[in-house]
């Protein structure tokens, strides 16, 4: 009997047809009734594939093992539930992280050149009036990344071939990297002329950059998010940029994405982006790769490639 597999996130094609090679797939992310679908195959389901998995779902799969989570952050799947009802969790690590870290230093050029305003600048018939203006370089600006991992040394590593300096904070210093680490995130952000977000989202990191955090990064400072939107203080950032007291923001994540405030679309000083960080071809591909495998050797009874829970 074929084991029945639920997907509750979009996968890329090369995903879908290789676990439809395997299981008996339904996809809650393209039903047109959710809650009908659950009705109907919640009993039969013994796996996921994606993630945004409630308490509420897990408890509609009486007999779910596995939540195969396509990407490396589990905050969208309630991992107590999951862990009361023994429920294997795995994730999507490495795979993503050139193309975020390549996102992270696109973004901060963009930041830096104002190269979004350039493009309107020139689309909008405005350079016959006048020059568009003098920005700021990276080169010999100091990089302080929040969350030290996988992505996060990638970046420090496009960075210094940059020439910018890197420091950082997480939860322990690390002996065997050459970057000075600082034990609080407010003394990284006084040490830093751009901050970069990229540690875990969690109940314990909601908010860790704070008005105060902000406000140690100053008038010059640049905000970089590749995170989640949560760890950052939205409402305290959108009123230290309309007020010139933070430099500027790069973001490609938010509070309540999709939607994003009237107030920051309208600011000059800040670059946007739809939460692409990983949203390249070759790294979905990967990501749905590891999916596959991960619920392979799950129902396989071999070990897990990538668990977290």
């Amino acid at each position: 009997m074929s084991t029945h597999i639920l997907i509750t996130q979009p996968q890329v094609k090369s995903c879908v047809d290789a676990l439809k090679a395997q299981f008996t797939v339904h996809d809650l992310s393209k039903a047109d009734n959710q809650e009908k679908l659950l009705e109907e195959v919640g009993p039969q389901i013994r796996g996921i594939a994606g993630g945004k998995v409630s308490a509420s779902l897990i408890q509609k799969l009486p007999k779910l093992e596995i939540i195969a989570v396509s990407g490396v952050g589990i905050d969208s799947v309630d991992v107590a539930a999951a862990k009361a009802r023994n429920i294997r969790i795995t994730n999507t690590p490495g795979v993503l992280t050139d193309a975020v870290a390549e996102l992270t230093i696109g973004l901060m050029i963009a930041l830096s050149r104002r190269i979004p305003q350039g493009d309107q600048f020139i689309r909008r018939g405005k350079w016959p009036d006048g020059i568009f203006g003098n920005w700021f370089e990276l080169k010999g600006k100091t990089l302080g990344i929040l969350g030290l991992g996988r992505i996060g040394k990638q970046i420090a590593e496009l960075a210094t071939a940059l020439k910018m300096q890197v420091v950082y904070h997480g939860r322990n210093r690390q002996p065997d990297v050459p970057y000075v680490y600082y034990d609080t995130v407010l003394a990284l952000a006084r040490a830093s002329d751009w901050l970069v977000v990229t540690a875990p989202g969690s109940a314990a990191t909601a908010k860790i950059v704070s008005r105060e955090v902000m406000e140690a990064l100053g008038p010059n400072g640049m905000l970089v998010n590749m995170a989640r939107g949560s760890m950052v203080d939205q409402e305290a950032m959108i009123e230290l940029l309309q007020a010139k007291q933070l430099g500027g923001a790069a973001l490609d994540v938010f509070e309540a994405e999709p939607a994003v405030p009237l107030t920051m679309m309208e600011l000059e000083n800040v670059v946007l982006s739809p939460h692409q960080g990983s949203r390249t071809n070759e790294t979905r591909s990967a990501v749905g790769d590891l999916v596959v495998a991960n619920l392979s050797a799950h129902f396989s009874n071999q070990p897990l490639v990538s668990p977290v829970v």
